[in-house]
């Protein structure tokens, strides 16, 4: 059974930074590409970032391009999510999640595309 729990998370101000983290298991993670979604109150559950298996392809929404970088550790079965200038607006629970198909060619923001995910981890930036 595939298991990914998050960490990370937490209150910071305006322009503050974190990073969260994703550790894998029961999967070989290496051959998974995996993303970062959140969902704030009241709102959907929308694609952050993501990276493809092998680390060379990355994703990110427009809203976070240039604050934010997705990475993997494919020998610690872990994604990584570095956030930095951060914004009231990037509040909301974040969730880590593994793609169903192994060594897709592409990063998809296709919610239905991955079948595991991490509990969330609450991130709240204060303005």
């Amino acid at each position: 059974q595939v298991q990914l729990v998050e960490s990370g998370g937490g209150l910071v101000q305006a322009g503050g930074s974190l990073r969260l983290s994703c550790v894998v298991s029961g999967r070989t993670f290496s051959n998974y590409a995996m993303a970062w979604f959140r969902q704030a109150p009241g709102k959907e559950r929308d694609i952050v970032a993501g990276i493809s298996w092998a680390g060379g392809r990355t994703y990110y929404a427009d809203s976070v391009k240039g604050r934010f970088t997705i990475s993997r550790d494919n020998a610690k079965n872990t994604v990584y999510l570095q956030m930095n200038s951060l914004k009231p607006e990037d509040t909301a629970v974040y969730y880590c999640a593994a793609d169903r198909t192994p060594r897709r060619l592409v990063v998809t923001a296709t919610q239905s595309e991955y079948d595991a995910w991490g509990q969330g981890t609450q991130v709240t930036v204060s303005s």
